[in-house]
Protein backbone atom coordinates (compact mmCIF):
# COMPACT_ATOMS: atom_id res chain seq x y z
CA UNK A 1 0.00 0.00 0.00
CA UNK A 2 1.41 3.82 -0.42
CA UNK A 3 -0.03 4.98 2.33
CA UNK A 4 -0.33 3.32 5.75
CA UNK A 5 -2.22 4.73 8.98
CA UNK A 6 -2.37 2.58 12.06
CA UNK A 7 -3.82 3.65 15.17
CA UNK A 8 -3.51 7.49 14.96
CA UNK A 9 -4.50 9.54 18.05
CA UNK A 10 -4.46 13.18 18.47
CA UNK A 11 -5.69 15.49 21.51
CA UNK A 12 -5.54 19.15 21.26
CA UNK A 13 -4.85 21.10 24.65
CA UNK A 14 -7.24 23.61 25.71
CA UNK A 15 -5.86 27.31 25.67
CA UNK A 16 -8.30 27.77 28.21
CA UNK A 17 -9.40 24.90 30.83
CA UNK A 18 -7.43 22.18 32.77
CA UNK A 19 -7.76 18.55 32.35
CA UNK A 20 -7.40 15.90 29.03
CA UNK A 21 -8.79 18.20 26.00
CA UNK A 22 -10.07 17.47 22.90
CA UNK A 23 -9.94 13.77 21.83
CA UNK A 24 -9.52 14.69 17.93
CA UNK A 25 -8.72 11.35 16.59
CA UNK A 26 -9.30 8.06 18.70
CA UNK A 27 -7.06 5.48 16.85
CA UNK A 28 -7.89 5.93 13.01
CA UNK A 29 -6.97 2.71 10.86
CA UNK A 30 -6.91 3.00 7.00
CA UNK A 31 -4.78 2.13 3.82
CA UNK A 32 -5.16 3.16 0.30
CA UNK A 33 -2.66 2.53 -2.56
CA UNK A 34 -1.78 4.59 -5.93
CA UNK A 35 -4.40 5.12 -8.21
CA UNK A 36 -6.85 5.53 -5.81
CA UNK A 37 -9.24 8.44 -4.78
CA UNK A 38 -9.87 8.01 -0.86
CA UNK A 39 -12.38 9.82 0.76
CA UNK A 40 -12.51 10.67 4.45
CA UNK A 41 -16.25 11.78 4.70
CA UNK A 42 -17.80 13.06 7.81
CA UNK A 43 -19.17 16.34 9.48
CA UNK A 44 -17.44 19.48 10.39
CA UNK A 45 -15.74 18.79 13.24
CA UNK A 46 -15.54 14.99 12.85
CA UNK A 47 -11.40 14.56 12.63
CA UNK A 48 -10.93 14.63 9.13
CA UNK A 49 -8.50 18.01 8.68
CA UNK A 50 -6.85 17.03 11.88
CA UNK A 51 -5.91 13.59 10.41
CA UNK A 52 -4.64 15.09 6.75
CA UNK A 53 -2.38 17.89 8.99
CA UNK A 54 -0.91 14.50 10.42
CA UNK A 55 0.03 13.26 7.23
CA UNK A 56 1.15 16.07 5.50
CA UNK A 57 3.26 16.85 8.67
CA UNK A 58 1.82 19.80 10.16
CA UNK A 59 0.82 18.00 13.35
CA UNK A 60 2.82 15.31 15.26
CA UNK A 61 0.33 12.83 16.48
CA UNK A 62 0.44 11.57 20.02
CA UNK A 63 0.85 8.14 19.12
CA UNK A 64 0.29 5.80 15.79
CA UNK A 65 2.31 5.43 12.70
CA UNK A 66 2.04 7.22 9.76
CA UNK A 67 4.01 5.98 6.16
CA UNK A 68 4.30 6.60 2.16
CA UNK A 69 5.68 3.82 0.76
CA UNK A 70 7.13 2.21 3.85
CA UNK A 71 8.82 5.55 5.18
CA UNK A 72 7.54 6.36 8.75
CA UNK A 73 6.53 10.00 7.98
CA UNK A 74 6.04 10.57 12.10
CA UNK A 75 9.88 9.81 12.77
CA UNK A 76 10.50 12.09 9.71
CA UNK A 77 8.12 14.79 9.46
CA UNK A 78 10.63 16.44 6.52
CA UNK A 79 10.15 13.83 4.01
CA UNK A 80 6.29 14.27 4.70
CA UNK A 81 5.92 17.51 2.93
CA UNK A 82 8.60 16.17 -0.15
CA UNK A 83 6.22 13.15 -0.82
CA UNK A 84 2.69 15.14 -0.03
CA UNK A 85 1.25 17.73 -1.40
CA UNK A 86 -1.65 19.71 -0.04
CA UNK A 87 -4.59 21.79 -0.97
CA UNK A 88 -6.32 22.74 2.82
CA UNK A 89 -9.36 23.96 3.40
CA UNK A 90 -8.10 27.53 3.98
CA UNK A 91 -8.17 29.57 1.19
CA UNK A 92 -4.42 30.31 0.37
CA UNK A 93 -3.04 33.93 0.33
CA UNK A 94 -2.32 34.45 -3.04
CA UNK A 95 -2.60 38.64 -2.55
CA UNK A 96 0.51 40.37 -4.85
CA UNK A 97 0.49 37.54 -7.05
CA UNK A 98 -1.13 36.20 -10.41
CA UNK A 99 -2.13 32.41 -10.87
CA UNK A 100 0.01 32.05 -13.32
CA UNK A 101 2.78 33.73 -10.67
CA UNK A 102 1.45 31.23 -7.74
CA UNK A 103 0.92 27.94 -9.74
CA UNK A 104 4.67 28.51 -11.15
CA UNK A 105 6.26 29.68 -7.64
CA UNK A 106 4.68 26.38 -5.67
CA UNK A 107 6.03 24.23 -8.91
CA UNK A 108 9.57 24.94 -8.85
CA UNK A 109 9.79 24.98 -4.92
CA UNK A 110 8.62 21.52 -5.47
CA UNK A 111 11.72 20.48 -7.35
CA UNK A 112 10.34 21.06 -10.83
CA UNK A 113 12.13 22.13 -13.79
CA UNK A 114 10.96 25.55 -14.96
CA UNK A 115 9.67 23.99 -18.82
CA UNK A 116 7.77 20.78 -17.09
CA UNK A 117 6.12 23.48 -14.70
CA UNK A 118 4.71 25.60 -17.34
CA UNK A 119 3.77 22.90 -19.59
CA UNK A 120 1.80 21.27 -16.70
CA UNK A 121 0.52 24.89 -14.95
CA UNK A 122 -1.08 25.38 -18.71
CA UNK A 123 -2.51 21.49 -18.79
CA UNK A 124 -4.26 22.52 -15.26
CA UNK A 125 -5.27 25.80 -16.40
CA UNK A 126 -6.96 24.68 -19.53
CA UNK A 127 -8.62 21.32 -17.28
CA UNK A 128 -10.06 23.51 -15.05
CA UNK A 129 -11.18 26.03 -17.37
CA UNK A 130 -9.83 29.27 -15.86
CA UNK A 131 -7.23 30.75 -18.62
CA UNK A 132 -9.15 34.42 -18.39
CA UNK A 133 -7.93 34.95 -14.80
CA UNK A 134 -4.29 33.59 -15.23
CA UNK A 135 -3.06 37.12 -15.08
CA UNK A 136 -5.48 38.50 -12.89
CA UNK A 137 -4.16 39.79 -9.29
CA UNK A 138 -5.05 37.35 -6.96
CA UNK A 139 -6.96 40.08 -4.49
CA UNK A 140 -9.53 40.36 -7.51
CA UNK A 141 -10.54 36.96 -7.62
CA UNK A 142 -13.56 35.34 -6.35
CA UNK A 143 -13.52 32.59 -3.45
CA UNK A 144 -14.41 29.58 -6.43
CA UNK A 145 -11.63 30.38 -8.94
CA UNK A 146 -8.53 30.99 -6.05
CA UNK A 147 -10.18 27.52 -4.82
CA UNK A 148 -9.08 26.39 -8.46
CA UNK A 149 -5.91 28.08 -8.47
CA UNK A 150 -5.28 26.43 -5.01
CA UNK A 151 -6.01 22.91 -6.52
CA UNK A 152 -3.65 23.59 -9.23
CA UNK A 153 -1.06 24.72 -7.04
CA UNK A 154 -1.31 21.24 -5.36
CA UNK A 155 -1.34 19.64 -8.37
CA UNK A 156 1.39 21.29 -10.62
CA UNK A 157 3.98 19.08 -9.27
CA UNK A 158 1.85 16.80 -7.28
CA UNK A 159 3.46 14.82 -4.37
CA UNK A 160 2.77 10.97 -3.93
CA UNK A 161 0.12 11.42 -1.52
CA UNK A 162 -1.92 14.43 -2.91
CA UNK A 163 -4.31 15.78 -0.04
CA UNK A 164 -7.78 18.15 -1.24
CA UNK A 165 -9.22 19.33 2.00
CA UNK A 166 -12.95 20.76 0.55
CA UNK A 167 -11.56 21.15 -3.08
CA UNK A 168 -15.40 22.29 -4.35
CA UNK A 169 -16.11 25.02 -1.55
CA UNK A 170 -17.21 27.87 -4.04
CA UNK A 171 -16.67 26.59 -6.99
CA UNK A 172 -19.39 26.68 -9.79
CA UNK A 173 -21.44 23.91 -10.98
CA UNK A 174 -19.39 23.84 -14.33
CA UNK A 175 -16.31 24.25 -12.62
CA UNK A 176 -16.90 21.85 -10.00
CA UNK A 177 -17.60 18.60 -13.26
CA UNK A 178 -13.75 19.70 -14.25
CA UNK A 179 -12.17 19.76 -11.18
CA UNK A 180 -13.54 16.28 -9.95
CA UNK A 181 -12.01 15.23 -13.69
CA UNK A 182 -8.98 16.71 -12.58
CA UNK A 183 -9.23 14.79 -9.18
CA UNK A 184 -9.45 11.45 -11.42
CA UNK A 185 -6.87 12.47 -13.21
CA UNK A 186 -4.40 13.05 -10.58
CA UNK A 187 -5.10 9.58 -9.39
CA UNK A 188 -4.81 7.73 -12.65
CA UNK A 189 -0.99 8.48 -12.59
CA UNK A 190 -0.75 6.49 -9.89
CA UNK A 191 -1.12 8.71 -6.86
CA UNK A 192 -3.21 8.53 -3.84
CA UNK A 193 -5.78 11.39 -3.36
CA UNK A 194 -6.61 11.92 -0.20
CA UNK A 195 -9.79 13.58 -0.13
CA UNK A 196 -11.79 15.12 2.60
CA UNK A 197 -15.18 16.38 1.95
CA UNK A 198 -18.38 16.43 4.03
CA UNK A 199 -20.15 16.67 0.59
CA UNK A 200 -21.53 12.46 0.28
CA UNK A 201 -23.16 13.05 -2.69
CA UNK A 202 -20.01 14.72 -4.80
CA UNK A 203 -18.26 11.51 -2.61
CA UNK A 204 -20.30 9.03 -4.18
CA UNK A 205 -19.35 9.79 -7.48
CA UNK A 206 -15.65 10.59 -6.57
CA UNK A 207 -13.99 8.20 -4.71
CA UNK A 208 -12.74 4.70 -4.99
CA UNK A 209 -12.92 4.04 -1.36
CA UNK A 210 -13.83 6.10 1.85
CA UNK A 211 -13.68 5.87 5.40
CA UNK A 212 -16.66 7.68 7.64
CA UNK A 213 -15.50 9.80 10.33
CA UNK A 214 -17.80 10.11 13.35
CA UNK A 215 -15.85 11.78 16.95
CA UNK A 216 -12.51 10.83 15.76
CA UNK A 217 -13.17 7.43 14.73
CA UNK A 218 -13.73 5.80 11.71
CA UNK A 219 -17.60 3.90 11.86
CA UNK A 220 -17.58 2.53 8.69
CA UNK A 221 -14.70 1.86 5.86
CA UNK A 222 -14.46 0.19 2.08
CA UNK A 223 -16.33 1.14 -1.29
CA UNK A 224 -19.37 3.27 -2.05
CA UNK A 225 -21.03 -0.03 -2.94
CA UNK A 226 -19.68 -1.68 -0.19
CA UNK A 227 -21.24 0.41 2.07
CA UNK A 228 -24.59 0.57 0.73
CA UNK A 229 -24.67 -3.18 -0.06
CA UNK A 230 -27.32 -3.43 3.16
CA UNK A 231 -29.90 -1.31 1.38
CA UNK A 232 -29.51 -2.88 -2.49
CA UNK A 233 -33.26 -4.02 -2.25
CA UNK A 234 -34.73 -0.15 -1.02
CA UNK A 235 -36.30 2.57 -3.49
CA UNK A 236 -36.52 5.82 -2.73
CA UNK A 237 -39.27 7.56 -4.10
CA UNK A 238 -39.55 11.34 -3.56
CA UNK A 239 -42.05 13.55 -4.36
CA UNK A 240 -41.98 16.86 -4.79
CA UNK A 241 -45.83 18.32 -4.02
CA UNK A 242 -47.65 20.91 -5.77
CA UNK A 243 -47.68 24.24 -4.27
CA UNK A 244 -50.51 24.15 -1.43
CA UNK A 245 -51.09 20.86 -1.20
CA UNK A 246 -50.60 18.51 1.75
CA UNK A 247 -48.54 15.00 1.42
CA UNK A 248 -50.65 11.95 0.44
CA UNK A 249 -51.01 9.33 3.05
CA UNK A 250 -48.85 6.73 1.98
CA UNK A 251 -49.53 3.60 -0.10
CA UNK A 252 -50.06 0.17 1.58
CA UNK A 253 -46.59 -0.55 0.17
CA UNK A 254 -44.38 1.72 1.22
CA UNK A 255 -41.95 0.50 4.02
CA UNK A 256 -41.05 4.04 5.72
CA UNK A 257 -42.67 7.14 4.66
CA UNK A 258 -41.38 10.87 5.39
CA UNK A 259 -43.21 13.96 4.46
CA UNK A 260 -41.42 17.28 5.10
CA UNK A 261 -43.02 20.29 4.04
CA UNK A 262 -43.22 20.78 0.15
CA UNK A 263 -41.64 17.03 -0.18
CA UNK A 264 -42.35 13.77 1.10
CA UNK A 265 -39.88 10.39 0.40
CA UNK A 266 -41.61 6.88 0.33
CA UNK A 267 -39.13 3.78 1.19
CA UNK A 268 -40.05 0.98 -0.93
CA UNK A 269 -38.92 -2.38 -1.60
CA UNK A 270 -37.07 -2.83 -4.91
CA UNK A 271 -39.66 -5.20 -5.78
CA UNK A 272 -42.48 -2.78 -5.55
CA UNK A 273 -41.11 -0.38 -8.22
CA UNK A 274 -43.74 -0.85 -10.73
CA UNK A 275 -46.38 0.21 -8.25
CA UNK A 276 -44.58 3.20 -6.76
CA UNK A 277 -44.63 4.62 -10.29
CA UNK A 278 -48.23 3.73 -10.95
CA UNK A 279 -48.86 5.33 -8.00
CA UNK A 280 -46.70 8.61 -8.43
CA UNK A 281 -48.22 9.23 -11.58
CA UNK A 282 -51.31 8.94 -10.34
CA UNK A 283 -50.44 11.51 -7.52
CA UNK A 284 -49.12 13.53 -10.75
CA UNK A 285 -52.36 13.13 -12.42
CA UNK A 286 -54.33 14.72 -9.85
CA UNK A 287 -52.19 17.47 -9.06
CA UNK A 288 -51.09 16.54 -5.79
CA UNK A 289 -47.60 16.13 -6.78
CA UNK A 290 -45.03 18.18 -9.12
CA UNK A 291 -42.49 15.72 -9.35
CA UNK A 292 -41.07 12.74 -8.58
CA UNK A 293 -38.17 10.35 -8.58
CA UNK A 294 -37.21 6.78 -7.91
CA UNK A 295 -33.59 6.02 -7.16
CA UNK A 296 -32.01 3.31 -5.32
CA UNK A 297 -30.44 4.06 -1.89
CA UNK A 298 -27.30 6.40 -1.98
CA UNK A 299 -24.23 6.72 0.30
CA UNK A 300 -26.07 9.55 2.24
CA UNK A 301 -29.08 7.38 3.48
CA UNK A 302 -25.77 5.24 5.18
CA UNK A 303 -24.01 8.45 6.02
CA UNK A 304 -27.37 9.55 7.56
CA UNK A 305 -27.79 6.34 9.64
CA UNK A 306 -23.90 6.03 10.52
CA UNK A 307 -23.64 9.32 12.62
CA UNK A 308 -25.10 11.28 14.99
CA UNK A 309 -26.71 14.77 14.21
CA UNK A 310 -25.03 16.29 16.77
CA UNK A 311 -22.00 18.07 16.36
CA UNK A 312 -18.53 16.04 17.42
CA UNK A 313 -16.61 17.69 20.31
CA UNK A 314 -13.49 17.80 18.37
CA UNK A 315 -14.40 21.48 17.23
CA UNK A 316 -14.24 22.47 20.84
CA UNK A 317 -11.01 24.50 21.55
CA UNK A 318 -9.13 23.39 19.06
CA UNK A 319 -5.70 24.76 18.64
CA UNK A 320 -5.42 26.26 14.76
CA UNK A 321 -2.98 25.45 12.45
CA UNK A 322 -0.88 29.10 11.50
CA UNK A 323 -1.69 30.31 7.91
CA UNK A 324 2.45 29.80 7.83
CA UNK A 325 2.61 26.36 8.85
CA UNK A 326 -0.11 26.16 5.46
CA UNK A 327 1.31 27.58 3.51
CA UNK A 328 4.70 25.97 4.01
CA UNK A 329 3.07 22.77 3.83
CA UNK A 330 1.65 23.46 0.33
CA UNK A 331 4.99 24.53 -1.10
CA UNK A 332 7.22 22.02 0.43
Amino acid sequence: MLLEIHDIRKTYRSRFRRGAGVLANDGITMQADGGQVYGLLGHNGAGKTTLVNQVVGLLMPDSGSIEVDGVDLVAHPGHAREVCSLQPQAQLPINGLKPRQAIDLIGRIRGGEATAVRARRDQLVEALDIGEWLETDGEKLSGGVKRLVSFAMAAVVPGRVVVLDEPTNDVDPVRRRLLWDAVRALADEGNTVLLVTHNVAEAERAVDRLAVLEAGRVVAEGTPAQLKAGLEHELRLDLTLEPGRAAPPPAPFVARYQPNGTRARAIVDASQAAAAIDWAQGLRTRQIVGEFSLTPASLEDVYVELVSTKPSNASVDVLPVSSEEVSHAHAA
